[in-house]
């Protein structure tokens, strides 16, 4: 297997010194013209290795890994990273079972009976399943099923969310001593900074990051300011609806 790292982009030069080190399983090609880089790559990411490297430090452990986080802070690209870090340290995917219920495919799964069965009959007899649920606050009732899978053997389990009180009440109290949270934030100044991929000194990087903010999508439209903003706006729009219950 592959992990294609282009040389013009910092963060996935990152990528690939990250997976040169600690995926071992991986071949590293680099590809050179700009036709052969986008058809073999889809999407580019940040690696945030210090978010990473928890997820790597509580693999296999009894314990359900709750990643909280405001939308579009990357927790989804961190699932996907650790993902292929798994893939690539032999872990067969057919062991792993990855849901996106903000994606319309898997809009049924919503059910919480449709989406325990869709799970139970997926798992591993004999070895691991990992299983990611990333925005599992769309799941009526999510709490019972993430509760029910727990008790399995063999399973490892990711949730993901972006409501600020997903972790309060009934989950809080289900899964009390089950259960280990990963608070995740937009990108520091550093990592901001390292993945800029303009020429600018750091203090027009530092302009910047205070003037645009610090989500990663932030720098696919650093050369347009107004995207900039009317991406921003819209995360937080679309925040503040939900918190009054229209979206």
């Amino acid at each position: 297997m592959y992990v294609v790292c282009q040389k013009t982009s910092f963060s996935t030069f990152q990528c690939m010194k990250f997976l040169q080190k600690e995926a071992k399983g991986y071949k590293i090609d680099i590809r050179n013209s700009e036709a052969e880089r986008r058809a073999a790559m889809s999407q580019q990411w940040i690696v945030r290795e210090a978010y990473l490297n928890k997820l790597i430090a509580l693999k296999d452990k009894q314990l359900i890994k709750v990643i909280t986080g405001v939308r579009r802070s990357g927790k989804s690209t961190l699932l996907e990273i650790f993902q292929e870090y798994l893939v690539g340290h032999g872990i067969e995917r057919e062991q792993i079972i990855s849901i996106n219920f903000e994606d319309y495919e898997y809009r049924y799964l919503r059910n919480p009976d449709q989406l325990y069965q869709y799970i139970k009959e997926r798992l591993s007899e004999n070895s691991y399943t990992y299983i990611f649920l990333d925005e599992i606050q769309h799941v009526d009732n999510f709490q019972e099923v993430v509760d029910g899978l727990y008790i399995k053997k063999n399973v490892d389990i990711y949730i993901t969310g972006s409501n600020a009180n997903m972790l309060s009440g009934e989950l809080a109290t289900l899964l009390s001593g089950r259960y280990v949270e990963i608070s995740i934030l937009p990108l520091s100044f550093k990592e901001y900074a390292e993945n800029v991929t303009d020429n600018k000194t750091l203090m027009q990087k530092y302009n910047d990051y205070i003037t645009y903010g610090s989500f990663p999508y932030v720098l696919e439209l650093e050369k347009n300011p107004g995207e900039v903003q009317d991406y921003i706006e819209g995360i937080f729009v679309k925040k503040s609806m939900r918190s009054k219950g229209i979206g």
